[in-house]
């Protein structure tokens, strides 16, 4: 099973990667095969009509491409101002354009959580965030959310968080995801 990881934050060790980092881990640790590779939303230009008419991004069609092959996505994100960041909004406009056919998101099984230092977690860009998956087709897992709230000094050396509770709720999530998965029977 491919899953794709997508952090919303453009930054190098970020609280939302270290999310991305804690799946990879618990993907690592589970039964069979599980293939997990990130898409880094900073590598995608400004999302432009003309760019994309002229079909000159190789960065986009790689994106596409790689979302389309996969079985799922997880993401998680910060909250600017209430809101998922402008970065992982242009990368969602991007994937969402066809190649030749359907979005990369029609159908994808996709997985939301959210991580910031604040108290909330970045709780509230998940609204936004679930809203334009389902606007782009994607199957938004039903879970409780998961939103890391104190993320700051959390994550370990080698950038994921180990923290029991949080490890579960994580756990539970990346559970879910794969069980959709398999639901649907939508493996790539």
């Amino acid at each position: 099973m491919k899953i794709v990881l997508m952090s919303g934050s453009t930054r190098q060790d970020s609280v939302n990667g270290a999310v991305l980092e804690t799946v990879r881990h618990v993907l690592a640790g589970l039964p069979g095969e599980h293939e997990s590779v990130s898409l880094a939303v900073a590598d995608l230009p400004f999302y432009e009509a003309e760019l994309e008419r002229s079909g000159a991004s190789a960065a986009v069609r790689a994106a596409q491409e790689l979302v389309a092959g996969a079985d799922a996505l997880f993401i998680s994100t910060p909250s600017y101002n209430g809101e998922m960041p402008g970065a992982l909004k242009n990368a969602l406009d991007w994937l969402s354009r066809g190649i030749g056919g359907p979005s990369a998101l029609t159908g994808k099984v996709t997985a939301v959580a959210s991580a910031s230092p604040g108290a909330r977690g970045a709780l509230d860009a998940q609204t936004g965030l679930v809203g334009v998956l389902a606007r782009c087709g994607a199957r938004v897992v039903e879970h409780e959310p998961v939103a890391v709230a104190g993320a700051g000094g959390k994550a370990t050396e080698d950038g994921r968080y180990t923290e029991p509770e949080l490890v579960a709720l994580v756990e539970s999530l990346t559970g879910a995801l794969l069980a959709e998965v398999a639901a649907a029977g939508v493996l790539v």
